[in-house]
């Protein structure tokens, strides 16, 4: 049987922290405000590995608590992988978007990747990140944080 899941997560933009998108630290004059790195790409598609096995959200399995203050996200998102697994199944795939007007992302996008394929045991050329604007339109247009979506497709039973 196979079943998806689809996950959303948004962060202001703040001076004074890195940008992490993926795992990857991006040159940037701000960063996402947030109790751990505040990776949005991350995020999303924790939320998604979880929603596709019924295993709840992120924020149950890590609140916003001193525990995770600072915390890696593609260190929980290898926790989340295993969640995943011992819910008996196996990642297929992972579509991902993140919103922001800048910085441009393309130079990136290959280690985002990379380092999310390696979180969670699945081969590079199955995980696709892609960027888009907001077209200059609400917050996310204006330059005040960033947002990411996500969906993942699982097998279960293997």
């Amino acid at each position: 049987m196979m079943r998806i899941g689809q996950g959303y997560d948004s962060h202001r933009l703040i001076e004074g922290r890195p940008l992490i998108l993926g795992g990857v630290d991006i040159e940037f004059e701000m960063g996402l405000d947030g109790n751990s790195d505040a990776d949005v790409l991350c995020h999303a598609i924790m939320d998604a590995m979880l929603g596709a096995v019924s295993a709840g959200d992120i924020g149950q399995h890590f609140p916003d608590d001193v525990r995770w203050s600072g915390a890696w996200s593609l260190e929980l998102m290898n926790k989340v992988a295993g969640i995943v697994r011992d819910k008996g199944a196996s990642i297929i795939n992972i579509d991902s978007t993140i919103i922001a007007e800048a910085p441009k992302l393309n130079k990136y996008i290959s280690s985002m990747c990379s380092n999310i394929a390696n979180a969670v045991g699945i081969s590079a050329d199955c995980v696709s990140v892609k960027a888009t604007t907001a077209e200059q339109m609400g917050s996310l247009g204006r330059k005040e944080g960033m947002a990411a979506m996500a969906v993942i497709l699982v097998e279960m039973g293997k």
